[in-house]
């Protein structure tokens, strides 16, 4: 007689489409399921990237979504290599498997100038790591201290981070870009007793290191002990050159203090729009999950070569590496200068290229633009070329390589040429954007949702998924819900699409925030659910959408609500527009917009119309380029089929970026809304008064 647990596998599986389930997924991987309800009828399943549970034993609706892949137990570990529990133990697995491998690639030489690409093999980071963690051990740091990394990508970042896990430190990056203020409270708060640096960051350090009592050493990365600035005599804090430490740790070689799963590996601090920052405290057992489920996604090899650019102090980057690490990934550094990242991607030429759409957008813009600008010919060729491609990969099948050949393959050029996969994150990818770089590259492209307190990744697009428009299924180490938000009117009844706030659970969901338990309470409820605060509805086959943040959400004069960020992501695929602010309030009826206007693109567009100007300031507050801009604005609003009150109905043109130096952007790249408003009060006063002169008079009775 077959038991209540193979009865419930055979209802699975009898449901699934076996392309929906990986070769992993067999009995030896389900086990109870500690989560959601395992004593319930069998799941309804009627989706090919989702099944559906009930969330109670007995009761309750069937709201909760898991995997296909792994519908009855949560992932924790690699399928592989169930042994590895901490991010010690997966990069020792990488360097018995991988030693002579290439591992960290710079192509900045000792003396600053730049070549190409130089590498550390798995088995010299490995030597180089333990260097590093006997030093620090040299030096009196007892394990679980915290250590702080205060410097952009480079290969040292890895080894220290790896370092920290050998050895049982808590590793604490700290924003290159973060103000003063900030990094003196993520020092402070988190107890940081080492801190590493580069020479730019040490200054920034130096003028409050009287502030940050609980440092007792730091560690400057870049040049020898006689090329450091001249340093302060301060009582208590010892300075050395990363070299310096390196040769002492060699001389006084420690053995490691392996962590447990349940350690904590980081601690790493988000900068919210709005107040201090949060310190998400994670342990190797949260990364190692989030690592493992991807790995069951996407496969890696060892031949593949992954470009690091994105800040290693967020978690999309830090998550990044882990699964390197895992499948012996070569990862080659860019320069440290994002306008030369071009040349970097074309000496490296990269198979894996992970970005946020703000750097998608840009590239769609550029090519889109060289396209109209390139004579009718070759624009019906390219048009051609991109339906007939499209259409193929629509369908499932190889498009013709002739147009590879004819057009394609000087765009791939753009990126070194043999990029296989692009990953997206951070914030929605517009549809259209997705389907332009599929063709134009000829690759797969991936987008993902998560957030810093669930490891990195929620849910991630399934390979050979076309349709675009969605953040793809829950992965295999947590399960989502949707929590009705009745002021919004969102509720998981609505139809055709279940929506509301998006909630996770799992063993990649975060600990807590440090020192911080009123926060913690307020995003975890009584069954242990973490709420993200984001809206999102199911589409069918079981894939989420992101439609809306519960906060930043506001009103209109007339009642009708707004979700800024949406309007952007839409403006964002302007020829125009480098950057947009959407603003409104219940004090007006409509929206205007703040846009960073892309330089070259205006430029000639001035040119084209015979219009003078002395510097790009002038050329903005010009109402003929307000006007135009606005204009193709409208056209992309009406291409994205924008209600009539979500569009802007005026807008200010800026030369000035959006940066984290003028505290318009957070680390990762979001828009700070009120610091934005304060920002731009003066231009928005303005626009809306433009519109209120502009609006006909009220007719008389």
């Amino acid at each position: 007689m077959e038991s209540p647990a193979q009865r419930r596998l055979n209802a699975i599986q009898s449901h699934l489409l076996p392309s929906a389930v990986s070769a992993a997924e067999d009995e030896s991987l389900i086990g109870r399921n500690v989560t959601s309800s395992s004593s319930s009828p069998p799941f309804f399943v009627d989706q090919q990237y989702s099944v559906i549970l009930p969330e109670k034993l007995q009761t309750g609706k069937w709201n909760v979504y898991r995997s296909a892949r792994s519908p009855m137990k949560l992932l924790s570990r690699f399928d592989d290599h169930p042994e590895i529990g901490t991010l010690h133990e997966n990069f020792v697995h990488a360097v018995e498997t991988f030693r002579d491998y290439k591992y960290l690639g710079t192509r900045i030489r000792v003396d600053g100038t730049v070549g190409e690409y130089k590498w550390m093999t798995f088995g010299e980071a490995a030597t180089a790591r333990e260097a590093i963690g006997s030093g620090l051990r040299y030096y009196g740091l007892e394990q679980g201290a915290c250590v702080g990394l205060y410097f952009i990508n480079r290969p040292e970042w890895l080894v220290v981070d790896h370092a920290c896990s050998a050895y049982s430190y808590i590793s604490v990056p700290l924003y290159d870009t973060l103000g003063p203020d900030a990094v003196k409270f993520v020092v402070n708060h988190s107890g940081i007793k080492a801190i590493f640096c580069v020479p730019e960051t040490l200054n920034t350090l130096l003028s409050f290191i009287s502030s940050i009592p609980s440092v007792r050493l730091i560690v400057v990365v870049g040049g020898a002990d006689e090329h450091l600035p001249s340093l302060p005599s301060t009582p208590g804090v010892k300075f050395v050159s990363y070299l310096k430490l390196l040769g002492q740790g060699r001389r006084n070689l420690q053995p490691f203090c392996p962590p447990k799963p349940d350690d904590v590996a980081t601690i790493c601090y988000t900068s919210g729009t709005t107040g201090t920052p949060k310190g998400v405290v994670l342990t190797h057992g949260n990364l190692i999950a989030n690592a493992s489920a991807f790995c069951r996604k996407v496969k890696f090899y060892s031949s593949d070569v992954y470009i690091s650019y994105l800040p290693l102090a967020h978690i999309y980057e830090r998550s990044n590496q882990v699964i390197c690490c895992n499948n012996g990934v070569g990862v080659g550094f860019y320069q440290g200068d994002n306008l030369k990242l071009m040349d970097d991607l074309a000496a490296l030429r990269p198979t894996i290229f992970c970005s946020v759409p703000r750097l998608y957008n840009r590239i769609y813009a550029g090519i889109t633009n060289a396209v109209s600008t390139s004579g009718a010919l070759k624009e019906r060729l390219f048009r051609a070329a991109y339906n007939s491609k499209r259409q193929a990969i629509m369908n499932g099948r190889n498009a013709s390589p002739i147009w590879d050949k004819l057009v394609f393959n000087k765009i791939k050029e753009k990126l070194g040429g043999r990029v296989r996969i692009l990953g997206s994150g951070a914030s929605p990818l517009s549809p259209d954007v997705m389907d332009f770089l599929r063709v134009c590259f000829g690759c797969m492209l991936i987008e993902g949702y998560g957030m810093t307190e669930t490891s990195c990744i929620i849910t991630l697009m399934d390979v050979g998924d076309v349709l675009a428009g969605h953040v793809g299924s829950p992965h295999a180490a947590c399960e989502v819900k949707l929590v009705d938000v009745p002021e919004m009117n969102y509720t998981s009844e609505d139809e055709p699409y279940p929506r509301g706030e998006i909630c996770v659970r799992g063993p990649i969901v975060f600990q807590g925030y440090y020192k911080d338990e009123v926060q913690t309470r307020e995003v975890f409820d009584d069954d242990g659910w973490f709420h993200t605060g984001d809206i999102g509805l199911w589409l069918p086959g079981g894939r989420l959408r992101i439609i809306d943040r519960k906060k930043n959400i506001f009103k209109l004069a007339q009642g009708e609500y707004i979700a800024p960020e949406k309007i952007e992501n839409v403006y964002a695929k302007c020829k125009f527009v480098s950057q947009c602010f959407v603003y409104g309030d219940s004090f007006n009826s409509s929206l205007v917009a703040v846009v960073a206007v892309e330089p070259d693109v205006l430029r000639d567009w001035a040119a084209s119309e015979g219009i003078q100007y002395e510097d790009l300031g002038q050329l903005c507050n010009d109402p003929r380029a307000r006007n135009a801009v606005l204009a193709e604005m409208d056209d992309v609003g009406r291409e994205a089929q924008l209600r009539g009150f979500e569009f802007a109905k005026a807008v200010t043109l800026v030369p000035e970026q959006f940066t984290l130096e003028n505290g318009l952007l957070t680390p990762t790249f979001k828009i700070k809304r009120s610091q934005a408003k304060e920002y731009f009060a003066k231009a928005i006063a303005n626009m809306y008064a433009e519109l209120s002169t502009s609006e006909p008079a009220p007719s008389k009775l």
